[in-house]
């Protein structure tokens, strides 16, 4: 009997070891595997724009204004530096300077003179020819490109946030913010699918992107609010229209000019 209770005592006790072993195991892989997971988890980070390349290969399709918006650079600051002049012809093959070069003498000092002695005089009166700067070119009204709610806001600094973007239906109409010329019509630029890219003046410009057709060719003269695009999803993965302001090449907030209500 004694012998019997025995037997049954050791078989409750292993069977009772067997079973912490099990749950301490288990505790000690779930806490590790855990902390693991916790550790090789990466933040996500916001995208940084790559600097522009110091050369550009001029492909099929594109004009000096959309290698320049591309690079978020002023056309004519692209034309100066490889001596293109209007109407800024440009052609498939062609290398073209993006950054600019280089100083050859940049390991050189800086030669500094002494100011020269001059006579103690009254200053001259400014000239008519040399005073004063250059009146700004301004576009007098800008318009609503389409209608719809604006489901992105401008963010300086952020590659993905250069303008606004409006959502609407498939082939509803969008229209020129402001008349100008268009300076490219197409769908070359990475990111932007089909775009057209307008030009107001020598400092204003405007971009619509993401059309599913298209109506405006290249140098084609717009007014404001002519029917230019419909609207579609063409690189995005919605319908909406992407609306971009730049000014002297830079982007600024699209919401700043447009009128308070659409």
């Amino acid at each position: 009997m004694r012998r019997c209770h025995l037997t049954l005592w050791l078989f409750l006790l292993a069977l009772t070891a067997c079973s912490g072993t099990r749950f301490v195991d288990y505790g000690e892989g779930y806490s590790q595997r855990k902390q693991r997971d916790a550790t090789t988890t990466k933040p996500s980070r916001p995208r940084v724009p790559k600097p522009p390349p110091a050369v550009h290969v001029v492909r099929k399709g594109e004009t000096l204004y959309s290698i320049a918006w591309q690079y978020g650079l002023d056309y004519r600051t692209v034309a100066a530096r490889n001596g293109i002049r209007p109407p800024y012809t440009i052609y498939p093959g062609q290398k073209l300077q993006i950054r600019k070069p280089a100083s050859a003498s940049g390991n050189a000092k800086p030669v500094t003179k002494s100011p020269a002695r001059t006579k103690s005089t009254k200053p001259a009166a400014p000239s008519s020819k040399s005073s004063g700067r250059k009146p700004v070119k301004t576009v007098s009204r800008w318009h609503w490109p389409a209608r719809g709610k604006v489901i992105s806001r401008f963010k300086a600094g952020d590659p993905r946030r250069q303008g606004i973007d409006i959502a609407g239906r498939a082939g509803s109409p969008i229209r020129a913010a402001a008349a100008g010329k268009v300076v490219y019509s197409g769908n070359g630029l990475r990111g932007y699918g089909n775009l057209v890219i307008i030009k107001h003046n020598d400092i204003w410009f405007s971009a619509y992107a993401h059309n599913q057709r298209i109506r405006v060719r290249e140098n084609d003269t717009v007014k404001a609010g002519q029917h230019i695009a419909d609207m579609g999803r063409t690189g995005a993965d919605r319908v909406m229209l992407h609306f971009e302001i730049r000014r002297n090449g830079k982007p600024v907030d699209p919401l700043r000019y447009l009128p308070p209500e659409g």
